[in-house]
């Protein structure tokens, strides 16, 4: 007799294929009985009747059923490898007997229960707040070390700056508070004014601290004063104040109504006496101190060197081209015609008159100054 050859396992089926591999198994087996009982001359049983009672067993019959056992699965290629059905207890975990009650065998499903709890997975909202909290710390740690040269070089910048602005705000505040307050004040330029007078004037200024001084007031004091032309103050901290004036240059005398006026080159009146001052030119000007002709007299008169001007003891003039200068006791004439170039001409004629004096001269001609006309 021929050993089968093995055939591989087959995959596992399911409760219900197994069931239907095993009936049609069962119904084929009763086929092949019946075949060989209708073979051998016994007459078929039925199904129905076989079904309520037991198989009679009989020495043909079982070793016929010996025989196909023997041939198997394996000797009909067409039929499908017997399936073994899976046991519930086979698919899962082994479970304990009903009966078995001890503590060894409930101390795993116990675990279990534990481990698959409510409290074993669960996360409170404290130990989540607390996650966050480390975590922001540790993020914030991470910054501060890969920033402390920037956080370093931004202290030093504010440092910095802080210095310069309190320096500056305490400056202020000193230079704004009494401790810059005037004590003393100085008029520098005054030839013909007496400089107490003026400081005597500008005293409510004194305490005032130096950033404060009032110049409107101070110009309403030096108004009072013809004579000045113009001014500027200077502050000498911690306690000085300057007052620096330019006086009026007097350029003669105006007969007027009241008496001689003497007028500086503006035509401001600085001072008017009854008889003529000595040593003041006496000003015949057509049209008075508001003509042309007055203005072009006056630049003559400025553009003077003192030693000359020293000397002239009268000028007329009716026209800005036509002013003329008298000169000391010999009456010498200098004919100067308008005030353009009187810079050059006054040189001309400082060197004409070093060359002849006046007193052997009756005009000097610089109206011209490249050709001095001596008479």
């Amino acid at each position: 007799m021929r050993r089968p050859s093995p055939l591989p396992q087959p995959p596992v089926a399911s409760r219900g294929t197994a069931e239907a591999g095993a009936s049609k198994r069962a119904t084929r087996n009763q086929g092949d009985a019946e075949d060989l009982t209708g073979a051998r001359g016994e007459p078929t049983p039925n199904p129905l009747e076989s079904a309520g009672r037991p198989r009679e067993a009989s020495p043909d019959a079982a070793e016929t059923d010996a025989a196909a056992l023997a041939s198997g699965p394996g000797s009909d290629d067409t039929d499908p490898a017997p399936v073994i059905p899976l046991t519930p207890g086979l698919a899962g975990a082994p479970k304990p007997l009903p009966g078995n009650t001890s503590s060894e065998g409930a101390k795993p499903a116990e675990a279990a229960d534990d481990a698959d709890g409510p409290s074993a997975g669960e996360v409170g909202f404290r130990e989540v707040w607390k996650a966050a909290r480390a975590r922001r710390k540790a993020l914030r740690a991470e910054v501060r070390r890969f920033t402390v040269r920037q956080r370093r070089r931004r202290a030093v910048w504010v440092g910095a700056a802080a210095s310069v602005l309190f320096l500056a705000l305490g400056t202020v505040g000193a230079a704004y508070s009494p401790l810059f307050g005037v004590e003393k004040i100085s008029v520098v330029g005054a030839q013909q004014l007496a400089e107490d007078d003026v400081a005597a004037a500008l005293s409510g200024q004194l305490g005032t601290p130096l950033p404060l001084v009032d110049e409107s007031a101070v110009k309403a004091e030096l108004i009072a004063f013809p004579l000045i032309e113009t001014y500027a103050l200077e502050a000498r901290p911690p306690h000085e104040l300057v007052v620096r004036i330019v006086e009026r240059t007097p350029i003669g005398l105006v007969e007027t109504r009241a008496g001689y006026t003497l007028v500086d080159a503006a035509g401001v009146a600085l001072s008017t006496t009854a008889t003529p001052s000595a040593g003041t030119p006496l000003l015949t000007i057509t049209g008075g101190v508001d003509s042309d002709a007055f203005t072009a007299a006056g630049q003559v008169m400025r553009s003077l060197p003192a030693d000359i001007r020293a000397q002239v003891t009268e000028v007329t003039a009716s026209t800005p081209d036509d002013v003329t200068l008298s000169l000391g006791g010999t009456n010498t004439q200098v004919v100067w015609g308008s005030a353009e170039n009187s810079a050059d001409k006054a040189v001309a004629l400082q060197a004409t008159m070093a060359a002849r004096p006046p007193s052997d001269v009756y005009s000097y001609d610089v109206s011209s100054p490249q050709a001095v006309v001596v008479r």
